[in-house]
């Protein structure tokens, strides 16, 4: 549960760790069940009360929206190169047709909107890049809604833990709030895998 737990990885870390758990949970297949929106969160907060982090805040932003952008490209180019066989490939530990399947539709609900909305979603920002790039979606149209995408989605949760974290109660009741967030960021994972488990049966 430590890989779930956003004040462990960053103390462990620190801003590198969570550069690198951004970019894989944004375009790396193994990178799905990482805390994305609950590390950015806690960023924020602890950028706020200096433990760990000492960077200013506008450079913690600049370089976790680098991060965001930069995997969510890898993401598309490997959907581009790997095309089809991907949707073929076989279940495994860490890879589940179901996951690609819910990207793909929803993708084809929203188009290239999908890229900025998918920011937002946990499970489905990890793998609708790859199907942006499996669908061939024009490059300079990906790149655009990525950047868009990449920089509201990290700095708008960074800079609302930042904010958060200065309020008294937030900051007297840090390892409480940091609890719920990491209970918060699970729900949605264990939902899909209990979503998974019925479709099976």
């Amino acid at each position: 549960m430590s890989v779930l737990d956003p004040q462990h990885l960053i103390s462990a870390f620190g801003l590198f760790g969570i550069l690198a758990i951004v970019f894989a949970e944004s375009g790396l297949l193994i990178g799905f069940f990482l805390p994305g929106d609950s590390l950015l969160f806690t960023t924020g907060l602890l950028v706020a009360s200096g433990t760990y982090l000492h960077q200013p805040l506008w450079l913690v932003c600049l370089l976790v929206s680098v991060a965001a952008i930069a995997g969510d490209q890898v993401g598309y180019l490997f959907g581009r190169r790997v095309g089809p066989a991907l949707f073929r490939r076989p279940d495994a530990r860490l890879f589940k047709q179901s996951h690609l399947t819910r990207a793909q539709e929803f993708f084809e609900r929203y188009g290239a909107r999908s890229i900025v909305l998918a920011r937002f979603v946990p499970i489905v920002r990890t793998f609708t890049p790859i199907v942006a790039g499996v669908s061939r979606m024009h490059y300079r149209t990906f790149v655009l809604y990525n950047v868009i995408g990449g920089a509201l989605w990290s700095c708008g949760v960074t800079v609302l833990g930042y904010f958060l974290g200065q309020i008294a109660f937030v900051r007297d009741n840090i390892e409480l709030i940091l609890v719920g967030i990491v209970v918060v960021s699970v729900v949605p994972i264990a939902i899909e895998l209990l979503r998974a488990r019925a479709r099976n049966r």
